[in-house]
């Protein structure tokens, strides 16, 4: 479009800025996409409260899918932030060239290992584009999505079914219809599979019951799978937005006014150094988009597009949850984070996309989470295992009545009389 403006001799300027939830815009100069921050601390939310439940009620096994549909940014950061018992992180499971039945018993194991420990219960987080990062489900999406891009009549199963390569074909007739007619859907603008529509965390839930109760067949499992699934999707993009997000959503927009008053064009905004939380000590530039940019197959094309930035198996965030996912697989090590604040506790709390965790002082909490664990107590969260805003509502003290706090009541017995009807 800026390449269009300028051809034509328009005054038009075009900025852009870092938009996405799902947190793969990502570079050397864009350190995070805004909306990041408000979604996953939404979710988090809701998945604290879930971990809550579980420890109450302890009979159920929650699988949520969250959006993400081309990286696991989502994914890793709300698992990060509730310590739940797995998340399944698709660029692990397309590095290592995992298939469904891997993924399955990997899942299953951590059930049957909790189911031990007297543990039918748990939390497990899905990105919905995980069905995108297992190679022979990418093959067979790629074929479909070639495919569907032609001219063609009569049933689309039929037809697709027949052009299929082998391989693909198996795996296409093996899939529980509910989940292949999914991936016949209408596709996104861009022509791809819409994976938001796929019900990713049902296929697993399906598929586990099954290798369950093929392994207490051979009695090794004797456990209870109570499964429950959820979607946090669009919820999550249309909160009131964080601090973090209001405070960097200014500056970005602010920043492409400056842009555009300086007469350039077919940049992105940019803001650095957020690990600083005044904003004021943040740093504003701007980057050419082709930079950026790479190509991508839509619609049987090629295209170029910016490109996605996936979670990095080697940076600060997968490396935190790698140090501590073997103990957060069978030990309660939940934390319930809350919901977003604007003051006091944890309002200028900072995702893990912008700062990593510290992975000492995760590996210090699970330590101490164990040793609880091991000595059977009853109660084993201690203060400094609750999220900071948990802390702050013990610390604060309540009011309550007057008559109460100062002990001025008594207490009497009353008995009341109803007159007798005729």
């Amino acid at each position: 479009m800026a390449e269009y403006f300028a051809k034509n001799n328009a005054k038009t300027k075009v900025i852009g800025c870092p938009k996405t939830i799902d947190g793969d815009l990502k570079n050397e100069h864009i350190p995070v996409s805004f909306g990041f921050d408000t979604a996953t601390k939404v979710y988090s939310e809701a998945i604290g409260n879930l971990c809550s439940d579980v420890m109450s009620g302890k009979d159920y096994y929650h699988f949520i899918r969250l959006m993400g549909r081309s990286a696991s940014h989502i994914a890793l950061e709300c698992a990060l932030r509730t310590r739940i018992n797995c998340v399944l992180i698709g660029e692990e499971v397309k590095e290592k060239a995992m298939t469904l039945s891997q993924i399955t018993n990997y899942v299953a194991d951590i059930i049957c290992k909790r189911a031990s420990l007297g543990k039918n219960y748990g939390i497990v987080l899905v990105p919905e584009g995980l069905i995108e990062f297992i190679p022979e489900v990418a093959t067979l999406i790629g074929e479909i999505n070639e495919l569907v891009a032609k001219d063609f009549e009569g049933d689309i199963r039929d037809y697709v079914v027949a052009h299929l390569t082998f391989t693909s074909q198996a795996l296409f007739n093996f899939l529980p219809p509910s989940i292949s007619s999914q991936l016949l859907l209408d596709r996104d603008p861009h022509g791809n599979v819409q994976v938001s529509k796929i019900d990713t965390e049902k296929l697993l839930i399906l598929l586990l019951k099954k290798e369950l109760a093929n392994r207490r067949a051979d009695g090794k499992y004797d456990g209870k799978f109570q499964p429950q699934s959820h979607f946090f999707g669009y919820e999550g993009r249309c909160a009131l937005p964080s601090n973090f997000d209001s405070q960097y959503c200014y500056s970005l927009g602010l920043n492409a006014a400056v842009l555009i008053r300086e007469g350039v064009s077919g940049y992105m905004s940019c803001v650095k150094n957020l690990t600083d939380k005044n904003p004021a000590n943040w740093q504003a530039a701007g980057c050419p988009l082709p930079t950026m940019m790479g190509v991508e197959r839509r619609k049987g094309k090629d295209k170029p597009v910016i490109s996605k930035a996936l979670v990095e198996l080697d940076g600060g965030m997968f490396k935190a949850y790698q140090a501590v996912r073997e103990k957060w697989a069978y030990l309660d090590c939940y934390v319930s984070p809350g919901p977003i604040q604007f003051k006091g506790a944890y309002s200028d709390e900072l995702n893990f996309m912008v700062q990593a965790p510290a992975i000492e002082d995760l590996v210090k909490d699970v330590e101490m989470v164990e040793q609880a664990e091991n000595e059977k107590q009853m109660f084993n969260t201690k203060p400094e295992l609750l999220s900071e805003l948990s802390r702050a509502r013990i610390q604060d003290v309540a009011p309550i009545p007057a008559m109460l706090e100062k002990g001025s009541y008594s207490v009497a017995a009353t008995k009341k009389y109803f007159p007798k009807t005729e």
